[in-house]
């Protein structure tokens, strides 16, 4: 099982928001109700993460 509290504790401590992510990110909508919702997201999603967050991918996703 996928887990994304590591994300959003990211996103909480730099003070980036969904709209940010969306907006200034080109993260797609549908894909921040995917991570709300624990749903897979792809690897060119990570990517975009962690640029921008400026992270690695285990500050992001936590496999149970």
């Amino acid at each position: 099982m996928v887990n994304y509290d590591p994300l959003w504790n990211i996103m909480n401590e730099r003070g980036v928001t969904t709209y940010k992510l969306i907006h200034y990110h080109d993260i797609n909508p549908r894909t921040i109700n995917n991570l709300k919702h624990g749903k897979g997201i792809t690897v060119d999603t990570l990517e975009k993460l962690c640029k921008a967050l400026e992270c690695t991918p285990n500050d992001v996703i936590r496999f149970i």
